[in-house]
């Protein structure tokens, strides 16, 4: 049995609560990483293919165990090559530096602008570098998201690279059906929308926001940042994005008095809310791409490089959101919705799917649509198990609403007090630890504080 480690916040078959999922971070920030992890852990799960996901973090020190207990690890990025996430990057290279087995990077994206510029870039040109030879050690070639991704690796001068989109797209394999049901939008349409808190503080989306809330009745805010979820769940306005006040999520927003947002934890229950609905359009492309697994029209508002080039591989209809901006009335759903053509997207996707695969074959990784079930046993496990319902805003007080927080946040405060007792313990045996090295060179002192103090610094680090 071949064993796979893939980067992923969770397993598909991890069933958490709110409470824990949103402590525990599962997500990794924006539920739209779950929807890519969990397509490929379903497509490379086989008879012969156990698929473990490592929950995120590049844990240098575990590079030993990695090499003796798996056969290969498997990386789905996003916009990994940007500056905010230079850091994760370099942990991730010094992780794959120490490992013997095979690495396979699945869909990574350079994250710019709509215009492809790559100046912002420039500065961590020596961090992409050893990511990517270090990658390329290791395997034949780096799956990237698309054209700029491309282009700007081999400007660097790594030949062995490859568009294969996104593994979310490939979720169902070769299948894909989005159509539209009804013959145009009307007020009366059930109308998704979703956007980032940078498109809404700086690229003018909450103009149309704005504007789709006072025409459809029946619309639907979908967030995917952490921050979005624990104000919905906890009413939690402690993460900077709390200043933007602009977004649904926010309290004070009127969609949120409205019962009209929701973020969700698992794909699974994502996916299927969204058939319900006639139409989905935004800035945030795993929001779209839910709604398009779903079988449901999606438009995506382009705001920058990452978006853009998905779509335009995948043939996802799709709009630069600045010049939405520019006009609000012509991103209304019901124009967008008119103007949709799926053709490329659907037509084109069996295409798309055997190069994705290829890609998987040339880097010694089978899939369950070649070599399995076509993910059959996958779906039936996810299918026995019951999901949380996506996280709502908490607008009223009733003992069912408050049950479940309270009872967790008692949990915590056991978990809490008994992590205190333990820290007393370690403060007490620090003191005498500190004082025995006092009368030692100054040197000796600071190696013997910076000791002790490693597990205080993890004993404060749990809270809520």
């Amino acid at each position: 049995m071949k064993r796979i480690l893939l980067r992923s916040g969770k397993s598909p078959y991890d069933v958490v609560t709110l409470e824990e999922a949103l402590h525990r971070d599962v997500i990794a920030t924006n539920s739209g990483n779950l929807i890519f992890s969990d397509a490929a852990h379903k497509i490379l799960t086989t008879p012969d293919t156990e698929v473990v996901s490592n929950g995120i973090p590049s844990d240098v020190s575990a590079a030993g165990r990695i090499n003796d207990e798996y056969d290969a690890f498997v990386i789905p990025l996003a916009n990994a090559f940007r500056p905010s996430f230079e850091g994760s990057l370099k942990r991730m290279t010094r992780l794959i530096s120490k490992l013997r087995i095979p690495v396979v990077v699945l869909g990574v994206g350079a994250q710019t602008g709509v215009s492809y510029n790559p100046e912002r870039l420039k500065r961590m040109e020596p961090t992409v570098r050893e990511f990517c030879s270090a990658v390329l050690e290791r395997s034949a070639s780096i799956g990237v998201r698309g054209e700029f991704t491309e282009q700007y690796l081999k400007k660097m001068g790594f030949k062995d690279v490859e568009i294969i989109g996104c593994p979310s797209l490939f979720m169902y394999g070769d299948r894909l059906s989005v159509h539209k049901t009804a013959p145009e939008l009307t007020t009366r349409s059930r109308i998704a929308i979703n956007g980032s808190h940078s498109a809404v503080r700086t690229q003018g989306l909450d103009r149309i926001i704005t504007r789709t809330h006072e025409r459809y009745p029946n619309l639907c805010f979908v967030g995917q940042n952490l921050s979005d979820a624990r104000q919905l769940h906890w009413r939690d306005l402690s993460d900077p994005n709390a200043a933007v006040t602009a977004m649904p999520t926010h309290p004070d927003h009127p969609m949120y008095r409205e019962d009209k947002v929701r973020v969700y934890v698992d794909p699974v229950t994502w996916i299927n809310d969204l058939r319900s609905f006639d139409f989905s359009f935004g800035s945030r492309i795993h929001g779209n791409i839910a709604a398009l697994l779903a079988g449901t029209p999606a438009t995506v508002l382009c705001g920058d490089s990452r978006t853009l080039e998905l779509c335009r591989y995948f043939g996802i209809p799709h709009r630069r959101l600045d010049q939405a901006v520019k006009d609000p009335a012509s991103a209304d759903p019901a124009k967008l919705y008119a103007e949709a053509d799926f053709g490329d997207l659907v037509g084109g996707h069996r295409e798309r799917f055997e190069r994705f695969t290829g890609f998987l074959d040339r880097n010694g990784l089978q899939n369950t649509f070649t070599h399995g079930d076509g993910g059959v046993a996958f779906e039936e496990r996810l299918g026995a198990l019951t999901f949380p319902a996506g996280v709502r805003p908490w607008n009223d007080a009733d003992p069912a609403s408050l049950t479940s927080r309270f009872g967790w946040l008692h949990t915590r405060i056991d978990e809490l007090s008994l992590d205190n007792a333990r820290l007393q313990k370690e403060l007490a045996r620090s003191g005498a630890r500190i004082k025995s090295v006092g009368a030692q060179p100054a040197s000796v002192y600071r190696r013997a504080r910076r000791a002790v103090g490693r597990p205080i610094r993890r004993a404060l680090g749990t809270g809520l």
